[in-house]
């Protein structure tokens, strides 16, 4: 438990812009890209003293990531460790380098998040994510259950018969895994005869989509899940260049901000800060990392800050349910769209066996959707049905087409992807 989190807001303010100060030395020592910046620009790094300091300071693009990635390197490649990779979402995969030193602070960054949701030592967790293909939150994940002494079941994604042979089989109190493939779990559950609500698993620490909405409302998806298998589901959201995660407490009312590993801001498309509670694009900066220290890097991620008192006691801020991605972002017909909550409709519909989203550029320039769904309900009504839902929720109807359930899968499942692929953005 960090004593920091409990601190006053002014308290752990301060706490951090102690640690900036340190950071920024370091950059401009070690860093050939922000050498090279601060040159460019005249600036001067010791004369950053406060997080408010910081919009003096350009951002850092996931472009120039991709154009400069190995100046972003403050250490020679001897003392790197490990490698890992971005999973390419938005444009070509990044590699990030941690040292011995950022190992460590991996493993601290989730055992502070595990302990958010009451993991013990004594505790077995199953892990459904691949802690392979250089893949940073499988390793994160490993590390910090074994630095919290933990029991660790490294099944990996997919696979519900594995899962379930290795829950009957271990008794497992915790699990990691995608919202969305607990539902297959459960399926595969109901078709086999397995007592799931009655197995050992009690909660899941959930990544890769969101369990509720911008008013903290559970999501269709969560509530689809939670008709059924009455778990106790945690949002965690993280990313490599972010090297730290933000984790829900009891409480669920977004992820608490680690304050010894990341500084955000929440801006606009002016790169002005938002309001407090308003949706802006999270803008990160690392703190106490060697390998690839990133300084005010914009994520594409819109989210929103929460600052009011926690019932958990922490006083520390939370980010909220990412809404969407900006580059993700769709204009049709008018209305301002973003693919979580055409899934979350989506995953409304138990019919729908599998579905992907397409966007792509019309002749005259604007944005179209195509939602591509397997089920075995084909029929006229069923279709209807899905775009009213549409259109009483996001008050549009996207173009609909029926696709077998193995061709969509494909797509989907792509063996060279580590994610599972159900939005394709086609655009020029």
């Amino acid at each position: 438990m960090m004593e920091i989190e409990y601190k006053s807001a002014q308290e752990i303010k301060t706490f951090q812009e102690t640690l900036l100060k340190d950071q920024l030395a370091y950059l401009a020592i070690h860093s050939p890209y922000y050498k090279r910046l601060f040159k460019k620009y005249e600036i001067n790094p010791s004369a950053i003293k406060t997080i408010e300091d910081l919009r003096f300071l350009p951002t850092t693009s996931k472009n120039d990531l991709q154009q400069y990635n190995d100046d972003f390197f403050c250490v020679p490649k001897s003392e790197i460790i490990d490698y890992c990779t971005t999973s390419g979402t938005l444009g070509s995969p990044v590699t990030f380098g941690l040292t011995d030193k950022d190992l460590e602070r991996l493993a601290y960054n989730e055992m502070c998040s595990f302990e958010k949701i009451g993991v013990q030592k004594d505790d077995l967790v199953q892990l459904m994510t691949t802690i392979d293909r250089r893949f940073m939150a499988g390793l994160a994940y490993f590390l910090g259950l074994r630095k919290i002494g933990a029991g660790i079941l490294r099944v990996g994604s997919g696979i519900p018969e594995m899962q379930w042979d290795s829950i009957l089989k271990y008794k497992p109190k915790f699990v990691i895994a995608v919202p969305s493939f607990l539902l297959k779990l459960i399926e595969y559950a109901e078709k086999n005869n397995i007592d799931y609500r009655n197995s050992s698993v009690q909660k899941v620490l959930c990544i890769g989509e969101s369990l509720n909405d911008v008013d903290f409302n559970q999501t269709i998806l969560t509530k689809r899940i939670l008709e059924k298998w009455p778990l106790e589901l945690y949002s965690t959201y993280a990313s490599t260049e972010m090297g730290a995660a933000f984790t829900e407490c009891a409480s669920r009312k977004g992820g608490h901000v680690q304050p010894d590993l990341i500084i955000t801001e929440i801006l606009d498309e002016e790169e002005r800060p938002v309001a407090d509670g308003q949706s802006g694009e999270l803008v990160i900066t690392n703190l106490g990392l060697e390998g690839i220290p990133l300084l005010r890097f914009k994520t594409g991620d819109i989210v929103r800050k929460h600052v009011d008192a926690c019932a958990c006691g922490r006083h520390t801020y939370r980010i909220g349910a990412v809404e969407g991605r900006k580059q993700h972002m769709v204009k049709y017909k008018g209305t301002t769209l973003y693919p979580p909550a055409m899934h979350d409709l989506l995953a409304g519909f138990p019919e729908i066996e599998q579905h992907l989203i397409e966007i792509s550029s019309n002749d005259i320039g604007t944005d179209e959707i195509v939602i591509f769904i397997a089920s075995n309900n084909r029929s006229d009504e069923f279709l209807q049905h899905i775009k009213d839902h549409f259109r009483a929720k996001l008050r549009v109807a996207p173009r609909i087409e029926w696709k077998d359930l193995e061709e969509l899968q494909k797509i989907v499942f792509n063996p060279l992807s580590r994610k599972p692929i159900t939005f394709l953005d086609r655009r020029d």
